[in-house]
């Protein structure tokens, strides 16, 4: 039976939360300037949506009858 190798599953790790925090720092590079305001934008359309309910996704009726 062979012995594990502890060293080679130390690495993956280390390079596991290497990208990890990488790709924090990248999302939080990207993220919008004014802090979490995509956050609260999303809760004022949702809001917005359900006070009116069906009004952004329905269509007029036709009048050519």
């Amino acid at each position: 039976m062979a012995t594990p190798n502890y060293s080679y599953e130390k690495r993956q790790r280390e390079l596991a939360k290497k990208r990890k925090t990488e790709e924090k720092r990248m999302r939080k590079a990207n993220k919008p300037e004014g802090g979490d305001a995509s956050g609260q934008d999303e809760t004022q359309d949702q809001a917005e949506a359900g006070s009116e309910p069906g009004a952004a996704d329905t269509t007029p009726p036709s009048t050519t009858a």
